[in-house]
């Protein structure tokens, strides 16, 4: 059975890329609506979750570029509501995805021998990990 392709991987890491581009607005905005004093702590760090997805767009965009692939400039559209449990639902599932397609992608890149690869999504793993460990807190669950 053959397994992913190059080429593949590319496209797989681009729409990756589009989904942190959406993760940073909707933390950007949902960080800039949340109401009441029990949500400002979460707020402050859904702030430092938006920096972190920033970080992770432009991991993905330096390594897509380095396989010979060219980083994507689209995202799906950011999910908003204006009910605070809500909007931390959306940004924790969108985490709960981020996190199976990260484990998934580490997986292909080392089935093509990436392993530099490999470690940078390990890395963007962790992280994602933490967010939904916070979003969790958050929500009580």
């Amino acid at each position: 059975m053959a397994g992913i392709t190059k080429e593949q991987l590319i496209e797989l890491l681009n729409k990756d890329l589009g989904l942190e581009y959406t993760a940073m607005v909707q933390y950007i905005q949902h960080q800039g609506v949340l109401k009441g004093a029990m949500y400002q702590s979460i707020a402050k760090e859904l702030a430092i979750h938006a920096q972190e997805e920033l970080q992770h767009a432009i991991t993905l965009c330096s390594q897509i570029d380095y396989l010979g692939g060219v980083p994507t400039v689209v995202m799906p559209p950011a999910r908003v509501s204006g009910d605070n449990v809500t909007m931390l639902e959306q940004d924790l599932d969108g985490e709960n995805d981020a996190i199976a397609r990260y484990i998934a992608r580490i997986g292909q890149a080392e089935e093509l021998h990436l392993y530099h690869l490999a470690h940078q999504l390990r890395n963007i793993l962790a992280v994602e990990q933490e967010h939904a460990m916070d979003l969790e807190q958050a929500l009580g669950k």
